[in-house]
């Protein structure tokens, strides 16, 4: 669980020159300072009313592009409206005209577009999250229309990597994240050299670059989830399926194409994974706590850490925030089914060892009538989702295990007397769970499967050989390496992924010593 220092945080600032300041809120949008002109005649400055509620600065940005270079722009979300202020008076003049004669639309709604009554925007100097996205906009359109510029500046997809990966990032938070600067039309997910990536196709450059430029470095979560941004040049992404794993957004009629997943996941009448901020996507409301996740009519919320300013809506910035993640209705869940495992291999502590690595593992049941699938009961509900991220179609013992959601709540321990034959096992007060103090170093080194090795607590009578020799009791070594400050560390690498997972299993715990157990888990290192 999250200490309070880290849910405490407080949120993160823009890097750089502070812009001028535009609020979040409606009411300091009041104290926005216009200076009058004649009501009726021309003005740099364009007022736009009836606005879409999910518009961004990106979409008004937009809309004025085709007419001139743009210099600010204002939105005032809760009335609707935005004002957009241009380099050039005669710039406003042609998008007034045209757009009396062709009503604008944003986001397939009809807006007004007509002349401010304000000759020009002046506004506080300070910082906002609001701030950022409308400079970033403007940045992102003024490298879009002219000027050299990067080959990448074109492009609507984008490619990002999370770094220092503590807590579940899944694409219901990408999406919320992302779609504060513009249409998100695809996503795809992926793992790739021992790190979290995501392709994403926003609908036009000016938000893909104004995404970019906000998030490249900054924080989904409070010191981590750190986000890194660059062009992909995929500038078309095809999507196949709605899952967990790749989502297009304009076509929610896509299958999963996966039936395990549609036994698991709950779906739209179409056989879609519901996603909760596309509207006509079986959308659930937000709240002023986060998102409701209703099981059996009952809304549920888990919690996870407090995001950081760039990672939800400034109206839900104040509270400790709830999972976004309303596409699994058992969000809350820290129960996990396990499906295609070894029957001849699986043990109780094989799991416990295994899913150990990405939390603190409570319960394990192998069941008694289908003795492949077992349930692992986590610590914590973003455990399980983490378990999920990192395990599920992992090669175990010759097969790819599925790790989806159970329905179960809870793991039953069996009743006294009741034959069980060992199948079901408690681990709450286990003295070997790597997550129980708040702040652990574990907590900042969770990676997916990976063939190197990080091995720890070696004593230090315990040579090369000796470890390599029980390593390959497993699979093949292929390379071994002490650390050279402390020799109570080692990294040694596998043939491959599938016989790490093994000798992890395996290896962990494995006593070295009176008073030493090894410790083992996934590395993101290179030998």
């Amino acid at each position: 669980r999250p200490s309070d220092d880290l849910m405490s945080q407080s949120p993160m600032v823009t890097n750089g020159t502070s812009p001028p300041h535009l609020s979040g809120s409606d009411n300091d949008a009041k104290k926005v300072k216009l200076e009058q002109n004649s009501p009726n005649g021309p003005s740099r400055v364009v007022h736009i009313r009836s606005l879409p509620p999910d518009c961004t600065e990106a979409d008004v940005v937009q809309l004025g592009m085709p007419y001139g270079k743009m210099s600010n722009v204002l939105l005032l979300k809760q009335k609707n409206q935005a004002f957009l202020e241009f380099l050039d008076e005669q710039a406003a003049v042609t998008m007034v005209s045209f757009h009396q004669q062709n009503p604008a639309q944003i986001r397939m709604k009809p807006v007004y577009v007509q002349f401010s009554n304000h000759k020009e925007l002046k506004t506080d100097q300070a910082n906002s999250f609001q701030n950022a996205t409308a400079q970033a906009a403007l940045q992102a359109a003024s490298a879009v229309m002219g000027g050299p510029t990067e080959e990448g500046q074109k492009r609507t997809t984008l490619r990002i990597i999370v770094e220092h990966l503590v807590y579940p990032v899944g694409i219901e938070v990408l999406y919320q994240i992302f779609s504060k600067f513009g249409k998100v039309l695809k996503m795809i997910i992926f793992t790739k050299n021992n790190s979290f990536q995501a392709l994403i196709q926003m609908s036009d450059p000016v938000a893909a670059n104004a995404a970019k430029l906000s998030l490249d470095g900054q924080n989904i979560y409070n010191g981590c989830c750190t986000l890194r941004i660059d062009y992909s040049k995929l500038n078309n992404l095809n999507v196949k399926y709605n899952n967990d794993k790749s989502r297009d957004f304009t076509n929610p009629n896509l299958p999963s194409g996966d039936p395990g997943l549609d036994q698991a996941m709950p779906f739209g009448g179409s056989g879609s994974l519901v996603t909760p901020m596309v509207p006509g996507m079986g959308a659930a409301p937000l709240t002023a706590y986060g998102a409701a996740n209703v099981v059996g009519g009952t809304p549920v919320y888990a919690q996870v850490p407090q995001m950081s300013s760039y990672g939800v809506p400034s109206a839900l910035g104040a509270a400790r925030m709830m999972t976004l993640n309303a596409a699994a209705a058992g969000a809350g869940n820290a129960v996990l089914l396990v499906s295609n495992l070894d029957e001849q291999k699986v043990t109780p502590d094989a799991l416990f060892t295994l899913f150990g690595v990405y939390g603190d593992v409570h319960r394990v049941k192998i069941l008694f009538n289908k003795k492949d699938n077992a349930l692992v009961q986590m610590a914590e509900p973003h455990q399980a989702q983490l378990a999920i991220a990192h395990l599920d179609k992992v090669k175990v013992w010759g097969k790819n295990i599925r790790v989806t959601q159970s329905k179960h709540t809870l793991v039953q321990m069996p009743k006294e007397g009741q034959p069980d034959a060992g199948l079901t096992k408690d681990f709450t007060n286990s003295p070997l769970h790597r997550f129980k103090r708040p702040g652990s170093k574990n907590c900042q080194n969770i990676f997916p499967p990976s063939a190197v090795l990080h091995l720890s607590n070696i004593p230090p009578n315990i040579e090369e050989d000796f470890l390599s020799d029980a390593f390959a009791q497993h699979g093949q070594v292929k390379a071994f390496k002490f650390f050279p400050k402390d020799r109570k560390m080692a990294l040694i690498q596998m043939a491959s992924v599938d016989e790490a997972v093994t000798a992890l299993i395996a290896m962990h715990n494995y006593p070295l010593s009176d008073t030493n157990h090894l410790r083992v888990s996934f590395s993101k290192s290179t030998i």
